[in-house]
């Protein structure tokens, strides 16, 4: 009886660390990021892909109020798995950090440099007594001088680059599939390709171009752009990837 007070004790207390050097409830929290519909990014020679499932929960629901991508600079944009509101938050003190930059040094803020203070703050939650640490994963791309780049935050607060990953739900099987078919000279509408595929690699059904989110940052130009349906659409179909009626 007394085993299972103390096991209860480092189950509730984010700031205590178990016997065996474990933060249950940053492990919980990447349970909640495993419950959340894929994020997919791709980092190509021409740029950055963004790929997103927003399956809807109805048919009454309207597609656009799934909120998994964001653009958080001209430059940097994110997507997220996990709980929506989490990454609100993240992607909130992201932009304010994206301004503060602009402001202070008359630059843009640089991609890696902006993903680790979004981790800086997320790690914050993982000691602070009262909170909890955020159930969210996000994916930052964006160019720095000319260079394509892909990063990853963590629950834990921990930064990673990629060339290519996946978030949330199905990560294992639709890594393998990126892991297989990652190409790194592979231009931007490869990637997309690639990401579609690797969303599509877990399912036996198509999609609905309402259902599926992309966007990319290209190096030529370092701006973020969100397709919109009609171009995602059109990708979908020449992959042969759209919903039969």
């Amino acid at each position: 009886m007394q085993g299972q007070s103390q096991q209860q004790a480092y189950d509730r207390g984010i700031t205590i660390f178990s016997p065996d050097g474990r933060l249950y409830q940053v492990e919980y929290a990447r349970e909640a990021v495993k419950r959340g519909t894929a994020s997919i990014g791709v980092r190509t020679s021409e740029g950055v892909v963004l790929a997103v499932d927003k399956q809807l929960r109805s048919e009454l629901m309207e597609p656009n109020s799934i909120e998994k991508l964001h653009k958080a600079d001209d430059h940097v944009g994110i997507a997220s798995a996990g709980h929506v509101a989490d990454a609100r938050q993240l992607i909130d003190f992201a932009r304010q950090q994206a301004q503060v930059e602009q402001i202070r040094y008359g630059e843009p803020v640089g991609v890696e440099t902006l993903t680790k203070r979004v981790t800086d703050h997320i790690q914050q939650y993982t000691q602070t007594g009262g909170a909890r640490p955020f159930g969210v994963a996000l994916l930052i791309a964006g160019i720095d001088d000319g260079e394509p780049r892909l990063f990853e935050t963590d629950p834990s607060g921990t930064p990673n680059e990629w060339k290519a990953l996946a978030v949330g739900r199905d990560r294992g099987e639709i890594q393998e599939y990126l892991e297989d078919n990652y190409e790194e000279a592979a231009d931007l509408d490869a990637g997309i390709d690639l990401a579609l595929e690797a969303l599509a690699s877990v399912t036996d059904d198509g999609f609905e171009p309402s259902g599926v989110g992309v966007a990319t940052v290209d190096v030529e130009t370092e701006a973020y752009d969100e397709l919109d349906e009609d171009r995602v659409e059109s990708h979908l179909a020449e992959l042969d990837l759209l919903t039969e009626d």
